[in-house]
Protein backbone atom coordinates (compact mmCIF):
# COMPACT_ATOMS: atom_id res chain seq x y z
CA UNK A 1 0.00 0.00 0.00
CA UNK A 2 1.53 3.25 -1.13
CA UNK A 3 1.46 6.32 0.95
CA UNK A 4 1.20 9.70 -0.74
CA UNK A 5 3.66 12.10 0.85
CA UNK A 6 2.11 15.22 2.32
CA UNK A 7 2.25 18.23 0.02
CA UNK A 8 5.20 20.53 0.49
CA UNK A 9 4.07 23.91 1.79
CA UNK A 10 4.28 26.53 -0.92
CA UNK A 11 6.92 29.15 -0.43
CA UNK A 12 5.61 32.52 0.55
CA UNK A 13 5.47 34.84 -2.46
CA UNK A 14 8.21 37.40 -2.67
CA UNK A 15 7.20 41.05 -2.70
CA UNK A 16 8.67 43.55 -5.09
CA UNK A 17 10.71 46.55 -4.04
CA UNK A 18 11.08 49.63 -6.25
CA UNK A 19 8.11 48.45 -8.28
CA UNK A 20 5.54 50.73 -9.89
CA UNK A 21 3.21 52.43 -7.46
CA UNK A 22 -0.39 53.34 -8.10
CA UNK A 23 -1.04 55.32 -11.26
CA UNK A 24 -2.59 58.22 -9.32
CA UNK A 25 0.45 58.38 -7.05
CA UNK A 26 2.76 58.36 -10.08
CA UNK A 27 0.92 61.31 -11.61
CA UNK A 28 1.00 63.25 -8.32
CA UNK A 29 4.71 62.66 -7.80
CA UNK A 30 5.38 63.65 -11.40
CA UNK A 31 3.65 67.00 -10.84
CA UNK A 32 5.67 67.62 -7.65
CA UNK A 33 8.95 66.87 -9.40
CA UNK A 34 8.11 69.18 -12.31
CA UNK A 35 7.73 72.04 -9.82
CA UNK A 36 10.95 71.01 -8.08
CA UNK A 37 12.76 71.11 -11.44
CA UNK A 38 12.04 74.83 -11.74
CA UNK A 39 12.93 75.34 -8.09
CA UNK A 40 16.18 73.43 -8.57
CA UNK A 41 17.18 75.63 -11.48
CA UNK A 42 16.50 78.75 -9.39
CA UNK A 43 18.43 77.24 -6.47
CA UNK A 44 21.49 76.53 -8.61
CA UNK A 45 21.31 79.99 -10.17
CA UNK A 46 21.07 81.66 -6.74
CA UNK A 47 24.06 79.68 -5.45
CA UNK A 48 26.17 80.56 -8.50
CA UNK A 49 25.31 84.27 -8.19
CA UNK A 50 26.23 84.20 -4.48
CA UNK A 51 29.57 82.47 -5.16
CA UNK A 52 30.51 84.87 -7.96
CA UNK A 53 29.48 87.94 -5.95
CA UNK A 54 31.27 86.74 -2.78
CA UNK A 55 34.52 86.27 -4.74
CA UNK A 56 34.31 89.45 -6.81
CA UNK A 57 35.72 92.91 -6.08
CA UNK A 58 32.23 93.75 -4.78
CA UNK A 59 32.31 90.95 -2.18
CA UNK A 60 32.02 93.43 0.68
CA UNK A 61 28.54 94.46 -0.46
CA UNK A 62 27.41 90.83 -0.52
CA UNK A 63 28.51 90.16 3.05
CA UNK A 64 27.10 93.51 4.19
CA UNK A 65 23.73 92.52 2.70
CA UNK A 66 23.85 89.04 4.22
CA UNK A 67 24.74 90.37 7.69
CA UNK A 68 22.31 93.32 7.66
CA UNK A 69 20.15 93.01 10.77
CA UNK A 70 16.46 93.70 11.03
CA UNK A 71 13.73 92.72 13.49
CA UNK A 72 12.35 93.27 16.99
CA UNK A 73 14.91 92.46 19.69
CA UNK A 74 12.50 92.00 22.66
CA UNK A 75 10.97 89.08 20.73
CA UNK A 76 14.45 87.66 19.97
CA UNK A 77 13.88 88.49 16.31
CA UNK A 78 16.71 90.97 15.68
CA UNK A 79 18.29 88.76 13.01
CA UNK A 80 20.53 89.16 9.99
CA UNK A 81 19.00 88.63 6.55
CA UNK A 82 20.97 85.39 6.33
CA UNK A 83 19.48 84.21 9.63
CA UNK A 84 15.97 85.22 8.53
CA UNK A 85 16.45 83.05 5.43
CA UNK A 86 17.72 80.08 7.48
CA UNK A 87 15.24 80.33 10.36
CA UNK A 88 12.23 81.83 8.61
CA UNK A 89 12.14 80.95 4.92
CA UNK A 90 13.33 77.38 5.48
CA UNK A 91 10.37 76.89 7.84
CA UNK A 92 8.22 77.09 4.68
CA UNK A 93 10.37 74.39 3.08
CA UNK A 94 10.00 72.13 6.13
CA UNK A 95 6.25 72.84 6.25
CA UNK A 96 6.09 71.23 2.79
CA UNK A 97 8.25 68.35 4.06
CA UNK A 98 5.74 67.78 6.88
CA UNK A 99 2.78 67.89 4.47
CA UNK A 100 4.41 65.49 2.03
CA UNK A 101 5.60 63.00 4.62
CA UNK A 102 2.23 62.86 6.40
CA UNK A 103 0.36 62.43 3.13
CA UNK A 104 2.66 59.61 1.98
CA UNK A 105 2.14 57.60 5.16
CA UNK A 106 -1.58 58.33 5.59
CA UNK A 107 -2.94 58.19 2.04
CA UNK A 108 0.01 57.52 -0.29
CA UNK A 109 1.64 54.29 -1.40
CA UNK A 110 3.93 54.32 1.65
CA UNK A 111 1.04 53.45 3.96
CA UNK A 112 1.67 49.88 2.77
CA UNK A 113 4.54 48.33 4.69
CA UNK A 114 5.78 46.40 1.64
CA UNK A 115 6.23 49.68 -0.25
CA UNK A 116 7.51 51.85 2.58
CA UNK A 117 10.04 49.59 4.29
CA UNK A 118 12.69 49.78 1.57
CA UNK A 119 12.80 53.54 0.89
CA UNK A 120 12.54 54.36 4.61
CA UNK A 121 15.29 51.88 5.52
CA UNK A 122 17.39 53.06 2.58
CA UNK A 123 16.98 56.67 3.73
CA UNK A 124 18.10 55.66 7.22
CA UNK A 125 21.14 53.92 5.72
CA UNK A 126 21.81 57.00 3.64
CA UNK A 127 21.91 59.05 6.85
CA UNK A 128 23.84 56.64 9.06
CA UNK A 129 26.73 55.70 6.76
CA UNK A 130 27.64 59.30 5.74
CA UNK A 131 27.51 60.37 9.41
CA UNK A 132 29.86 57.50 10.35
CA UNK A 133 32.28 58.32 7.52
CA UNK A 134 32.41 62.00 8.51
CA UNK A 135 32.92 61.03 12.15
CA UNK A 136 35.73 58.62 11.23
CA UNK A 137 37.57 61.36 9.32
CA UNK A 138 37.18 63.85 12.19
CA UNK A 139 37.38 61.45 15.12
CA UNK A 140 40.42 63.14 16.69
CA UNK A 141 39.02 66.68 16.42
CA UNK A 142 36.09 67.35 18.81
CA UNK A 143 35.71 70.81 17.30
CA UNK A 144 35.07 69.54 13.78
CA UNK A 145 33.32 66.31 14.86
CA UNK A 146 30.35 68.51 15.70
CA UNK A 147 29.53 68.63 11.98
CA UNK A 148 28.72 64.90 11.73
CA UNK A 149 25.13 65.61 10.61
CA UNK A 150 26.08 67.88 7.68
CA UNK A 151 26.15 65.14 5.00
CA UNK A 152 22.93 63.42 6.06
CA UNK A 153 20.35 65.11 3.78
CA UNK A 154 19.54 64.94 0.05
CA UNK A 155 18.49 68.06 -1.85
CA UNK A 156 15.59 66.88 -4.01
CA UNK A 157 15.30 70.17 -5.95
CA UNK A 158 18.99 70.12 -6.89
CA UNK A 159 18.80 66.41 -7.79
CA UNK A 160 15.73 66.86 -9.99
CA UNK A 161 17.36 69.85 -11.67
CA UNK A 162 20.28 67.56 -12.60
CA UNK A 163 17.82 65.06 -14.08
CA UNK A 164 16.27 67.85 -16.15
CA UNK A 165 19.66 69.10 -17.35
CA UNK A 166 20.84 65.65 -18.49
CA UNK A 167 17.44 64.86 -19.99
CA UNK A 168 17.05 61.66 -18.02
CA UNK A 169 13.84 59.69 -18.56
CA UNK A 170 14.13 58.07 -15.14
CA UNK A 171 11.11 55.76 -14.57
CA UNK A 172 8.40 56.99 -12.24
CA UNK A 173 9.14 54.25 -9.68
CA UNK A 174 12.75 55.40 -9.32
CA UNK A 175 11.67 59.05 -9.15
CA UNK A 176 9.23 58.17 -6.35
CA UNK A 177 12.06 56.28 -4.62
CA UNK A 178 14.32 59.34 -4.89
CA UNK A 179 11.63 61.71 -3.60
CA UNK A 180 10.85 59.40 -0.68
CA UNK A 181 14.53 59.16 0.21
CA UNK A 182 14.83 62.94 0.21
CA UNK A 183 11.68 63.53 2.27
CA UNK A 184 12.51 60.86 4.88
CA UNK A 185 16.11 61.96 5.35
CA UNK A 186 14.92 65.58 5.58
CA UNK A 187 12.71 64.45 8.46
CA UNK A 188 15.64 62.64 10.06
CA UNK A 189 17.78 65.74 9.57
CA UNK A 190 15.22 68.04 11.19
CA UNK A 191 14.96 65.59 14.10
CA UNK A 192 18.73 65.74 14.47
CA UNK A 193 18.56 69.54 14.43
CA UNK A 194 15.85 69.52 17.10
CA UNK A 195 17.71 67.14 19.44
CA UNK A 196 21.39 67.93 18.83
CA UNK A 197 21.53 71.55 17.67
CA UNK A 198 19.08 73.22 20.03
CA UNK A 199 20.75 75.23 22.80
CA UNK A 200 19.63 77.07 25.93
CA UNK A 201 16.10 75.67 25.83
CA UNK A 202 13.57 78.07 27.35
CA UNK A 203 10.54 76.10 28.65
CA UNK A 204 8.16 79.07 28.88
CA UNK A 205 8.11 80.04 25.16
CA UNK A 206 8.05 76.36 24.22
CA UNK A 207 4.95 75.74 26.33
CA UNK A 208 3.32 78.92 25.04
CA UNK A 209 3.92 77.70 21.47
CA UNK A 210 1.53 74.83 22.17
CA UNK A 211 -1.39 77.29 22.38
CA UNK A 212 -1.31 78.66 18.80
CA UNK A 213 -0.23 75.22 17.51
CA UNK A 214 -3.24 73.55 19.18
CA UNK A 215 -5.63 76.23 17.87
CA UNK A 216 -4.11 75.93 14.38
CA UNK A 217 -4.55 72.13 14.50
CA UNK A 218 -8.17 72.36 15.74
CA UNK A 219 -9.18 74.85 13.04
CA UNK A 220 -7.41 72.97 10.24
CA UNK A 221 -9.04 69.67 11.27
CA UNK A 222 -12.50 71.05 12.05
CA UNK A 223 -12.87 73.39 9.07
CA UNK A 224 -10.79 71.59 6.47
CA UNK A 225 -13.44 72.06 3.79
CA UNK A 226 -13.66 75.80 4.47
CA UNK A 227 -9.91 76.30 4.19
CA UNK A 228 -9.77 74.11 1.09
CA UNK A 229 -12.43 76.08 -0.81
CA UNK A 230 -11.64 79.61 0.40
CA UNK A 231 -8.18 80.58 -0.80
CA UNK A 232 -7.65 83.61 1.46
CA UNK A 233 -8.97 81.97 4.62
CA UNK A 234 -5.71 80.13 5.32
CA UNK A 235 -3.73 83.36 4.86
CA UNK A 236 -6.02 85.34 7.15
CA UNK A 237 -6.62 82.76 9.90
CA UNK A 238 -4.04 79.97 9.86
CA UNK A 239 -0.99 81.99 8.81
CA UNK A 240 -1.00 84.30 11.91
CA UNK A 241 -1.27 81.22 14.15
CA UNK A 242 1.58 79.59 12.25
CA UNK A 243 3.76 82.69 12.61
CA UNK A 244 3.03 82.84 16.34
CA UNK A 245 4.00 79.17 16.70
CA UNK A 246 7.19 79.76 14.71
CA UNK A 247 8.17 82.85 16.76
CA UNK A 248 7.65 81.09 20.10
CA UNK A 249 9.56 77.98 19.02
CA UNK A 250 12.38 80.27 17.82
CA UNK A 251 12.42 82.06 21.18
CA UNK A 252 12.54 78.71 23.01
CA UNK A 253 15.98 77.86 21.62
CA UNK A 254 14.76 75.03 19.38
CA UNK A 255 15.52 75.71 15.74
CA UNK A 256 12.49 77.43 14.26
CA UNK A 257 12.30 75.16 11.20
CA UNK A 258 10.98 72.45 13.56
CA UNK A 259 7.81 74.54 13.81
CA UNK A 260 7.34 74.20 10.05
CA UNK A 261 7.29 70.40 10.27
CA UNK A 262 4.86 70.44 13.23
CA UNK A 263 2.49 72.76 11.35
CA UNK A 264 2.67 70.49 8.30
CA UNK A 265 1.83 67.44 10.42
CA UNK A 266 -1.20 69.28 11.84
CA UNK A 267 -2.92 69.60 8.44
CA UNK A 268 -5.46 66.82 7.70
CA UNK A 269 -4.72 64.57 4.72
CA UNK A 270 -8.10 62.91 4.11
CA UNK A 271 -11.26 64.81 3.24
CA UNK A 272 -14.03 64.85 5.83
CA UNK A 273 -17.10 62.65 5.37
CA UNK A 274 -19.18 65.78 4.74
CA UNK A 275 -16.94 66.52 1.75
CA UNK A 276 -17.23 63.02 0.33
CA UNK A 277 -14.36 61.27 2.08
CA UNK A 278 -11.29 59.80 0.43
CA UNK A 279 -12.94 59.23 -2.97
CA UNK A 280 -14.06 62.85 -3.46
CA UNK A 281 -10.67 64.35 -4.28
CA UNK A 282 -7.55 65.72 -2.63
CA UNK A 283 -7.55 66.58 1.07
CA UNK A 284 -6.39 69.82 2.66
CA UNK A 285 -2.74 68.69 2.89
CA UNK A 286 -2.56 68.15 -0.87
CA UNK A 287 -4.39 71.42 -1.56
CA UNK A 288 -1.90 73.31 0.64
CA UNK A 289 0.95 71.51 -1.09
CA UNK A 290 -0.24 72.80 -4.47
CA UNK A 291 -0.61 76.33 -3.09
CA UNK A 292 2.63 76.65 -1.18
CA UNK A 293 5.15 74.52 -3.07
CA UNK A 294 5.79 77.30 -5.64
CA UNK A 295 6.55 79.67 -2.74
CA UNK A 296 8.97 77.18 -1.21
CA UNK A 297 10.69 76.02 -4.40
CA UNK A 298 10.59 79.37 -6.20
CA UNK A 299 11.26 81.86 -3.39
CA UNK A 300 12.20 80.46 0.04
CA UNK A 301 14.86 77.89 -0.89
CA UNK A 302 16.60 79.98 -3.61
CA UNK A 303 16.86 82.98 -1.26
CA UNK A 304 18.29 80.74 1.47
CA UNK A 305 20.78 79.33 -1.05
CA UNK A 306 21.76 82.86 -2.07
CA UNK A 307 22.58 83.89 1.50
CA UNK A 308 24.18 80.58 2.52
CA UNK A 309 26.24 79.52 -0.51
CA UNK A 310 28.26 82.72 -0.75
CA UNK A 311 31.71 81.93 0.60
CA UNK A 312 34.94 83.81 -0.14
CA UNK A 313 37.20 81.02 -1.37
CA UNK A 314 40.36 83.13 -1.60
CA UNK A 315 41.62 81.96 -5.00
CA UNK A 316 43.26 78.62 -5.77
CA UNK A 317 45.32 78.76 -2.60
CA UNK A 318 42.25 79.32 -0.47
CA UNK A 319 40.37 76.56 -2.32
CA UNK A 320 43.22 74.13 -1.68
CA UNK A 321 43.29 75.08 2.00
CA UNK A 322 39.53 74.57 2.30
CA UNK A 323 39.60 71.17 0.59
CA UNK A 324 42.46 70.05 2.85
CA UNK A 325 40.38 70.72 5.98
CA UNK A 326 39.09 67.45 7.53
CA UNK A 327 35.66 69.09 7.57
CA UNK A 328 35.56 69.33 3.77
CA UNK A 329 37.25 65.94 3.31
CA UNK A 330 34.71 64.27 5.60
CA UNK A 331 31.75 65.91 3.83
CA UNK A 332 32.97 64.99 0.34
CA UNK A 333 33.69 61.38 1.29
CA UNK A 334 30.38 61.10 3.16
CA UNK A 335 28.20 62.47 0.34
CA UNK A 336 30.00 60.95 -2.65
CA UNK A 337 30.80 57.54 -1.11
CA UNK A 338 28.64 57.27 2.01
CA UNK A 339 25.29 58.06 0.41
CA UNK A 340 25.45 55.38 -2.33
CA UNK A 341 26.96 52.82 0.07
CA UNK A 342 24.27 53.49 2.69
CA UNK A 343 21.31 53.58 0.30
CA UNK A 344 22.29 50.80 -2.08
CA UNK A 345 23.79 48.64 0.67
CA UNK A 346 20.63 48.83 2.79
CA UNK A 347 18.44 48.03 -0.22
CA UNK A 348 20.62 45.04 -1.14
CA UNK A 349 20.64 43.71 2.44
CA UNK A 350 16.84 43.91 2.61
CA UNK A 351 16.46 41.91 -0.59
CA UNK A 352 18.76 39.23 0.82
CA UNK A 353 17.38 39.16 4.36
CA UNK A 354 13.70 39.13 3.36
CA UNK A 355 11.57 37.74 0.54
CA UNK A 356 11.81 41.04 -1.30
CA UNK A 357 13.17 41.31 -4.81
CA UNK A 358 13.99 44.13 -7.20
CA UNK A 359 11.31 44.81 -9.80
CA UNK A 360 12.15 42.98 -13.02
CA UNK A 361 12.14 46.17 -15.09
CA UNK A 362 15.06 47.65 -13.08
CA UNK A 363 18.66 46.69 -12.55
CA UNK A 364 21.02 47.39 -9.67
CA UNK A 365 22.81 49.95 -11.85
CA UNK A 366 19.59 52.02 -11.71
CA UNK A 367 19.57 51.93 -7.91
CA UNK A 368 23.26 52.87 -7.97
CA UNK A 369 22.55 55.90 -10.19
CA UNK A 370 19.76 57.13 -7.89
CA UNK A 371 21.99 56.54 -4.86
CA UNK A 372 24.71 58.71 -6.42
CA UNK A 373 22.12 61.39 -7.14
CA UNK A 374 21.13 61.31 -3.46
CA UNK A 375 24.68 62.45 -2.67
CA UNK A 376 23.68 65.95 -3.74
CA UNK A 377 23.37 67.55 -0.32
CA UNK A 378 22.77 71.26 -0.40
CA UNK A 379 19.93 73.09 1.36
CA UNK A 380 19.75 71.20 4.65
CA UNK A 381 23.51 70.50 4.61
CA UNK A 382 24.23 74.23 4.42
CA UNK A 383 21.81 74.83 7.30
CA UNK A 384 23.42 72.15 9.50
CA UNK A 385 26.91 73.50 8.68
CA UNK A 386 25.90 76.93 9.99
CA UNK A 387 24.39 75.38 13.11
CA UNK A 388 27.50 73.24 13.66
CA UNK A 389 30.22 75.86 13.31
CA UNK A 390 28.57 79.27 13.44
CA UNK A 391 27.62 81.47 10.53
CA UNK A 392 30.68 82.78 8.67
CA UNK A 393 33.30 80.89 10.73
CA UNK A 394 36.32 79.31 9.03
CA UNK A 395 35.01 75.77 9.45
CA UNK A 396 31.59 76.88 8.20
CA UNK A 397 33.20 78.31 5.05
CA UNK A 398 35.22 75.12 4.52
CA UNK A 399 32.08 73.04 5.09
CA UNK A 400 30.29 75.02 2.40
CA UNK A 401 33.16 74.42 -0.02
CA UNK A 402 32.95 70.71 0.80
CA UNK A 403 29.17 70.65 0.29
CA UNK A 404 29.41 72.43 -3.07
CA UNK A 405 32.30 70.22 -4.25
CA UNK A 406 30.59 67.00 -3.14
CA UNK A 407 27.29 67.97 -4.73
CA UNK A 408 29.06 68.75 -8.01
CA UNK A 409 30.98 65.45 -7.99
CA UNK A 410 27.84 63.47 -7.09
CA UNK A 411 25.91 65.19 -9.88
CA UNK A 412 28.61 64.38 -12.46
CA UNK A 413 28.90 60.73 -11.38
CA UNK A 414 25.11 60.29 -11.37
CA UNK A 415 24.95 61.87 -14.83
CA UNK A 416 27.52 59.40 -16.20
CA UNK A 417 25.68 56.37 -14.75
CA UNK A 418 22.12 57.43 -15.61
CA UNK A 419 23.00 58.55 -19.15
CA UNK A 420 24.17 55.02 -19.95
CA UNK A 421 20.67 53.80 -19.13
CA UNK A 422 18.74 56.62 -20.76
CA UNK A 423 17.88 54.65 -23.89
CA UNK A 424 16.22 51.94 -21.79
CA UNK A 425 14.42 54.56 -19.72
CA UNK A 426 13.11 56.29 -22.86
CA UNK A 427 11.86 53.00 -24.29
CA UNK A 428 10.01 52.18 -21.06
CA UNK A 429 8.50 55.68 -21.02
CA UNK A 430 7.24 55.31 -24.59
CA UNK A 431 5.63 51.95 -23.77
CA UNK A 432 3.88 53.50 -20.78
CA UNK A 433 2.56 56.32 -22.96
CA UNK A 434 1.27 53.88 -25.58
CA UNK A 435 -0.51 51.78 -22.97
CA UNK A 436 -1.91 54.91 -21.33
CA UNK A 437 -3.23 56.25 -24.66
CA UNK A 438 -4.96 52.93 -25.39
CA UNK A 439 -6.89 52.45 -22.18
CA UNK A 440 -5.95 55.23 -19.77
CA UNK A 441 -3.86 53.05 -17.47
CA UNK A 442 -0.43 51.62 -18.25
CA UNK A 443 -0.14 47.82 -18.32
CA UNK A 444 2.11 47.82 -15.25
CA UNK A 445 -0.73 49.28 -13.23
CA UNK A 446 -3.27 46.88 -14.71
CA UNK A 447 -1.06 43.97 -13.76
CA UNK A 448 -0.75 45.34 -10.25
CA UNK A 449 -4.52 45.60 -9.84
CA UNK A 450 -5.01 42.07 -11.19
CA UNK A 451 -2.81 40.93 -8.30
Amino acid sequence: MSHTPPPTPAAKPRFTVLGYGSYAESLRIGEILRKETVGGALLVAAAVIALVWANSPLSGSYFALRDFRIGYEPWHLDLSLGAWAADGLLAIFFFLVGLELKREFVAGDLRQLSKSVVPVAAAAGGVLVPALIYAAVNIYSPETLRGWAIPTATDIAFAVAVLAIIGSHLPSALRIFLLTLAVVDDLIAISIIAFFYSTDIQPAPLLLALIPLALYTFLAQKYRRFFGTHFMAAWAILLPLGIATWALVHASGIHATVAGVLLGFAVPVIRSKASGGTEAGPGLAEIFEHRFRPISAGVAVPIFAFFSAGVAVGGWEGLGSALADPVAIGIIMALVLGKPVGIMGTTWILTKATRARLDGSFKWIDVFGVSLLAGIGFTVSLLVAELSFGHGSLHDDHAKVGILAASLVAAVLATVVLRTRNRQYRRAEELEKIDSDQDGIPDVYQQETRG
